[in-house]
């Protein structure tokens, strides 16, 4: 019992003459974390003051300064652990963060994937809250950006939420950042009309009826020999984006155009079938 007893006070002696020899590295790791903590809190306070000047995004610039802070007070920390001659303990920590991560970057790649394209997004803004937008295929209204998804509004009123991967991956229409659109009607003519008569008065309908871009010529061009028409398209812009108002406007053309062409006496044929019957077939007979 007494060897025992030697045994562990010699054990204790040694932990404790190990304790004084390190207590002037643990104070200083002590300070290097506290003085890391002011250093992460001064970075991101600057950080968003910079930030701030290039994205509108409050959510994603916290975002951002608060993973500038983790990573600043992670180097603190691996500094205080070389300071304590700790450094198997700082090698087996980057190895286990390494496979931690990325055991979580497979898991969790889509909402990662999704938070970095918001990130994006908000520095880049290719759209705003407001927005008129056509992306994956629905066409709406920009109602809510957050990290992860974006919020559309369709014009049939149903909400739609997109991926911010999706939106940031694929081609993105965005109709109000021009604040102006082209409207264009198709139409026919008869084959026994003026060409160039139709055409004249097909502008002047535009021309007098629509509150159009008149910066921008109105534009009508023949495109086809259709079956019972000479098909054309009529194209003029308009200096406003709204899909209501575009809508609006482009019925109020169809109307103008076809009122001129009624009254100019010009035929907007509809589709006509010649049926041509056999002497001699029954049809014929019943017909005689």
């Amino acid at each position: 019992m007494k060897d025992a007893y030697n045994k562990i006070l010699t054990k204790i002696e040694g932990w404790w003459e190990s304790l004084i020899l390190m207590l002037p590295n643990l104070v200083a790791a002590i300070i290097i974390l506290v003085g890391f903590i002011f250093i992460s809190r001064g970075i991101s306070k600057l950080f968003l003051k910079i930030v701030q000047k290039f994205s509108k995004n409050v959510a994603i610039n916290k975002l951002m300064a608060r993973v500038l802070t983790v990573i600043v007070m992670i180097a603190g920390l691996f500094i205080a652990l070389g300071v304590l001659d700790l450094d198997k303990t700082v090698t087996s920590l980057l190895a286990g963060a390494g496979v931690v991560g990325l055991a979580i970057g497979l898991a969790f790649q889509d909402p990662i994937l999704n938070v970095i394209s918001g990130i994006i997004m908000s520095m880049r803004e290719p759209f705003n809250i407001g927005d008129q937008i056509q992306s994956n295929g629905y066409h709406g209204t920009i109602t809510k950006i957050s990290l992860r998804s974006t919020r559309l509004k369709k014009f049939t009123g149903e909400d739609v939420i997109i991926p911010n991967k999706m939106v940031i991956q694929n081609p993105l229409e965005n109709y109000t950042l021009t604040n102006f659109r082209r409207v264009d009607i198709a139409c026919g003519v008869g084959y026994e009309d003026d060409l160039e008569h139709a055409k004249k008065i097909a502008i002047e309908a535009i021309e007098n009826n629509i509150d159009h871009d008149s910066t921008r010529e109105i534009e009508l061009y023949y495109n086809e020999f259709g079956d019972s028409s000479i098909n054309f398209n009529l194209r003029f812009w308009l200096n406003m984006s709204e899909q209501k108002n575009y809508l609006a406007y482009k019925s109020d053309a169809i109307i103008a155009l076809k009122k001129a062409f009624d009254k100019e006496g010009i035929n907007i044929p509809f589709p006509i079938r010649t049926l041509t019957i056999d002497e001699g077939s029954p049809l014929e007979k019943v017909m005689k």
